[in-house]
């Protein structure tokens, strides 16, 4: 369902991506790994079409990102890493308008957000304003308007940020049971036992680069450890400079962390 072939996005003389290529089929919850400055947040925002790669060639759900961008668009559902909402709305006015975005009947946003906002025990809020939501119930809020149309595709940057321990454990079973519907997801995080609990296979980026690629148990027998000490060996490398580097050149044309 997503195909990433020799993907390369460069901000000035620094590669935030170098000929990255990666493919995940169908039902399958991809964690995607890395230090700060990796890749990680440039590829998901070139998944969606928010920033133009300088080469290679991006299919979601056998459409091109920049070819037919609207048909591959309306197959993802995307948490972004740092989520925008229209706070003068109410929880249920948000929720409407994205349904429109989709071109859901407003029957079909509501059985989807009651559904939704059950889950994240938010049905009591929905009638209030949203710049009155903690940083938590936003996050809620914003996975819940993502899911809204049932995509095929979800992928999801940090998803963990702002949850208590009983909403992130809801997150994690509802990422798993996307998976055996046949929804493609793919997640980045920082946090290695979401990575653990949640994900079939795992990608770690190191410098714009895909660095290991293989299901846990994979990638734990080339060291015969953990997966933290399978992260930090192979990222070791990456220095606070470099990093820096990519920063700096991510904040005058967009992220490449």
């Amino acid at each position: 369902m997503i195909e990433i072939d020799k993907l390369t996005k460069c901000y000035g003389q620094t590669c935030a991506l170098s000929e990255l290529t990666l493919s995940i089929p169908a039902g399958e919850v991809c964690g995607l790994l890395g230090p700060n400055g990796a890749g990680k947040t440039t590829t998901i925002r070139v998944l969606n079409g928010l920033v133009r790669p300088t080469s290679g060639r991006v299919t979601i759900g056998g459409f091109d990102i920049e070819t037919d961008p609207r048909s591959a668009k309306r197959m993802v559902g995307y948490v972004p890493d740092r989520p925008y909402l229209f706070e003068k709305l109410t929880g249920h006015e948000f929720l409407a308008f994205v349904g429109g975005l989709y071109d859901l009947t407003p029957a079909q946003t509501e059985a989807r957000a009651r559904e939704m906002l059950e889950l994240y025990d938010l049905t009591g809020h929905a009638s209030r304003l949203i710049e009155g939501y903690s940083h938590g119930m936003k996050q809620k809020l914003i996975i819940t308007a993502s899911l809204l149309h049932r995509p095929r595709i979800f992928i999801v940057d940090e998803p963990m940020v702002g949850l208590d321990p009983r909403s992130a454990r809801k997150t994690c079973d509802m990422l798993r049971a996307l998976g055996r519907q046949g929804v493609t997801v793919l997640l980045s995080t920082h946090t290695l036992s979401v990575a653990e609990m949640v994900c079939d296979r795992i990608a770690i980026l190191n410098r714009g680069k895909l660095v290991a690629l293989g299901k846990l148990d994979e990638l734990k027998a080339r060291s015969r450890t953990s997966l933290e000490e399978v992260f930090l060996k192979l990222t070791e490398e990456q220095t606070e400079d470099e990093l820096g580097l990519e920063a700096d050149s991510a904040g005058s044309s967009g992220s490449a962390s």
